[in-house]
């Protein structure tokens, strides 16, 4: 390896993770209605954990609402119990081939634990960029012993410093990200 090859590794890694945060995200619930709710959501099809937006068609027809219309009606079933065993407070009832959920307003109580809930996520971002940069750090060490190409001190060190400045600039979008759900969950 390079440096280069090095560092764009790092920097690949690192936006795959915020990449993630920000999908998770989406599925963390605010007062409105999103399919992105429910879209991760495991469900035990045929033996097989598969996400619900692959098992069906997820509608908002109002603002307070999801509608999920499974293309095949025999996993109504598992459906409903996968929405039930979630972890995102959802009453889900079978209304003839569709399922109906109705999104109750949050209390405070509950958005605060969201909140909670979305550092969290930011912060195993942030320990996964900082595994990265772990990584990248090892392969700079790595080039002192490369025979064919003698890399100076002085290249090792500057890849080391580029890579401690993607990591507090990829920490930084982790911040805004999670300020920014966190603001919308706790609006009213």
């Amino acid at each position: 390896m390079d440096p280069k090859s090095i560092k764009n590794d790092a920097e690949t890694s690192m936006v795959k993770a915020l990449e993630y945060l920000k999908s998770e995200l989406r599925g963390i619930r605010t007062g409105r209605a999103s399919p992105a709710l429910v879209e991760y959501v495991k469900v035990d099809y045929y033996g097989s954990m598969t996400d619900l937006k692959s098992l069906a068609m997820i509608s908002v027809p109002e603002a307070t609402q999801i509608v999920i219309t499974p293309f095949d009606p025999q996993s109504l079933g598992e459906i409903r119990r996968a929405l039930e065993a979630s972890d995102l407070g959802l009453n889900p009832r079978v209304d003839g081939k569709a399922i109906r959920v109705s999104i109750p307003p949050l209390s405070g109580e509950r958005r605060q634990q969201l909140v909670g809930h979305a550092k969290k996520m930011g912060e195993e971002a942030k320990v996964s960029m900082r595994n990265v940069r772990r990584d990248a750090n090892k392969h700079a060490d790595g080039l002192k012993n490369v025979k064919a190409v003698n890399y100076s001190e002085d290249v090792i060190e500057g890849l080391k410093e580029d890579i401690q400045t993607m990591l507090k600039k990829h920490e930084g979008e982790v911040d805004v990200v999670v300020a920014a759900k966190s603001k919308e969950i706790l609006e009213v």
